[in-house]
């Protein structure tokens, strides 16, 4: 890692580099990937980790893929519980019936009507804008 940090320092200021330098600076990148390159053929890694290391962690191969066999086991579970759900609601007893909502007669609402525009109209001759 510390390879890779020196390469960006050279790479943050690469405006203070003469010519010379720099073509020393590619060669030795170049000479450092061929180098880690040799080092994962050998077997290891270029973090210096064995491959063997690397091998036993245990991770995602690769994205699952699932029988049509499986698929249908899934399925079949499936319309069991809806089918075992709608049996136990049609035995189930009905839930309360829910009280029916009150409404104003027409009567009700032409005096909070009168009352609403009472109000306004005091409000208005105030000089308000809001109640």
């Amino acid at each position: 890692m510390a390879c890779f940090d020196y390469y960006s320092f050279i790479m943050s200021n690469i405006k203070d580099l003469t010519v010379a330098q720099l073509k020393r600076a590619v060669e030795i990148r170049e000479e450092i990937e061929s180098l880690q390159a040799q080092l994962a053929a050998i077997g290891g890694a270029s973090d210096g980790e064995p491959a063997e290391a690397k091998a036993a962690k245990p991770g995602r191969r690769g994205k699952r893929r699932m029988s049509a066999a499986g698929r249908a086991r899934i399925a079949a579970a499936a319309k069991a519980r809806w089918a075992k759900f709608r049996r136990g609601a049609v035995t189930a007893e009905p839930a309360k019936a829910t009280r029916k909502r009150k409404r104003f007669n027409a009567a009700a609402r032409a005096k909070l009507s009168a009352a609403a525009k009472a109000r306004w109209a005091k409000a208005k001759a105030a000089g308000k804008s809001a109640l």
